[in-house]
């Protein structure tokens, strides 16, 4: 007997690329509201969450060349593995801005801020 379909949740809470910030909340994507939304979703298959997570974290490694390949893979992978309760929610930084908020800092440029680092980032081609 199977359960019928799988019902997948509708949420505000997507990624907005090239700069992978959530849509719901502006916090870097995966949020924790999203993580709990995709926790509850791959509840019996978490091989499938983390695989489905890592073709997010190859194509943020394309569109954030600059990022650290580790801070990357505990952002979009590594939290997969802990308890849900280990997941800590994001603190934002010193003006009150989550982490991974894009900042004007001139023309054709922007800061984007990733805890506790700012990196310079060029949309010049």
């Amino acid at each position: 007997m199977t359960s019928g379909p799988r019902r997948y949740a509708v949420t505000a809470h997507g990624p907005v690329l090239p700069i992978w910030s959530c849509g719901g909340c502006d916090l870097p994507w995966p949020c924790p509201t999203r993580r709990r939304e995709l926790r509850a979703e791959y509840a019996d298959a978490p091989v499938s969450l983390a695989l489905y997570l890592g073709a997010y974290l190859v194509q943020a490694s394309k569109d954030m060349p600059w990022a650290p390949a580790g801070a990357l893979h505990r952002r979009f992978i590594g939290w997969t593995r802990q308890p849900p309760e280990a997941t800590a929610p994001i603190e934002p930084d010193q003006n009150g801005h989550p982490p991974g908020r894009m900042t004007a800092c001139g023309p054709g440029r922007a800061n984007v801020r990733l805890r506790s680092w700012t990196v310079p980032v060029s949309h010049e081609r």
